[in-house]
């Protein structure tokens, strides 16, 4: 058997290294990510759409899709934002207000339909 002292710890920290690069300080707020990145989905979507609506006289091929352009920026951007390590915590706001906007935007468009009267 062992000979263990309850002086000694079982499992003694690691010695420090000298050839690590000290870590990456992490920049970005999930909060303001997610509070910024809210208002930005609303605005950037209601600006690119404005104009497309059929009875406004948009009539191209881009009419349909063009409301999903907004959303697919943006998401480029969330994605790009939050795998990057400095960036994590804003990019993964970014994503997390993606989701609030869909649920907000979901809330709003069941609330504009059953005030409709046939």
């Amino acid at each position: 058997m062992s000979e263990d002292t309850p002086d000694d710890p079982r499992n003694p920290p690691p010695p420090p290294r000298h050839g690590e690069p000290p870590p990456i300080p992490i920049r970005g707020s999930m909060a303001l990510g997610i509070l910024l990145g809210t208002v930005a989905l609303y605005a950037l979507y209601f600006g690119t759409t404005a104009g497309i609506a059929p009875d406004q006289g948009y009539r191209t091929f881009l009419a349909g899709p063009a409301a999903l352009i907004p959303i697919g920026a943006y998401l480029v951007v969330a994605v790009v934002l939050a795998v990057r390590p400095r960036t994590s915590q804003w990019g993964a706001g970014l994503l997390i207000g993606l989701g609030v906007f869909t649920l907000l935007g979901g809330g709003i468009c069941v609330m504009a339909l059953s005030q409709m009267r046939a």
